[in-house]
């Protein structure tokens, strides 16, 4: 076991608190775990891949309801197989689920990203990837709504800042999910926690390389980037403690970053 500390009292008044969290986590592959990725669909024919994703679904207007149904239509943007392929290969064994909610341009209705959230809920997908959001002010309280039922749910929900300099939602709401912004770190397990900010988390998203359309790879910069490199670490800690609660993630990244931390120093 490794002792790993935790935000707390100094060792020196006999109050120490301490995480203990075993190192075999980072031998894991994300074995059994399920992962929701909402956005614009997966190339579930890539090479990087195949066999990896379990299903795909995607969003249809049905007169005054979003109805989801089985969907081999792909990825109409590119930026739904970009963020699985991150995933992919930090944790090459997770189950993979399409919910497709975005058009091409990444471009969506919000009614039917808050149908994709409520599905993936429902589905008890142990970690949901929102590599989007909204700024219209209307979507505020059901996205609030929703991530509590997530959280009391169990599911893990990871979502991407907004790339511009004003907020958007979910990833303001950082009691109920984990929010993250990119840095220009490479290695995906260096990631950084800065506890007190609105967007906690820090992750590689600078000139990631990743899947793409047609068969192909990019190297692309954004937050969006940065929140799958998290959804892979979640997913190998996940294998090795699938009990694990949001709440209990969420600190055991934070103890992480701070060895991260400790280590650079």
């Amino acid at each position: 076991m490794a002792t790993i500390s935790a935000n707390g009292p100094s060792s020196t008044d006999g109050a120490a608190r301490f995480l203990h969290l075993a190192d075999d986590w980072r031998s894991a592959t994300g074995s059994g775990v399920k992962v929701a990725i909402i956005d614009s669909g997966i190339d579930h024919q890539h090479p990087d891949l195949k066999g990896r994703i379990a299903d795909l679904v995607e969003a249809r207007a049905d007169n005054k309801r979003i109805v989801f149904d089985s969907s081999l239509s792909g990825d109409s943007a590119g930026h739904g197989t970009a963020c699985a392929g991150i995933i992919a290969k930090i944790a090459p064994d997770a189950s993979l689920y399409s919910i497709k909610v975005l058009g091409p341009a990444g471009l969506g209705d919000g009614h039917a990203f808050l149908a994709g959230l409520e599905y993936a809920i429902n589905e008890k997908y142990q970690i949901i990837n929102l590599s989007l959001g909204t700024t219209k002010p209307q979507f505020f309280s059901p996205l609030h709504d929703l991530l509590d039922r997530a959280y009391q749910a169990g599911c893990i929900v990871v979502a991407a800042a907004n790339n511009l300099p004003y907020p958007s939602f979910p990833s303001v709401f950082s009691s109920s999910l984990i929010s993250v912004v990119k840095s220009a770190e490479s290695d995906p397990m260096k990631f950084g926690f800065h506890f007190g900010r609105v967007i906690e988390l820090t992750a590689p998203g600078v000139n990631v390389r990743t899947t793409w359309l047609e068969k192909g790879h990019r190297t692309l910069t954004g937050n969006s980037f940065a929140c799958p490199h998290i959804v892979g670490v979640i997913a190998l800690l996940l294998e090795r403690h699938p009990e694990m609660t949001p709440f209990q993630v969420k600190s055991a990244l934070y103890a992480i970053a701070l060895e991260n931390q400790k280590a650079d120093v």
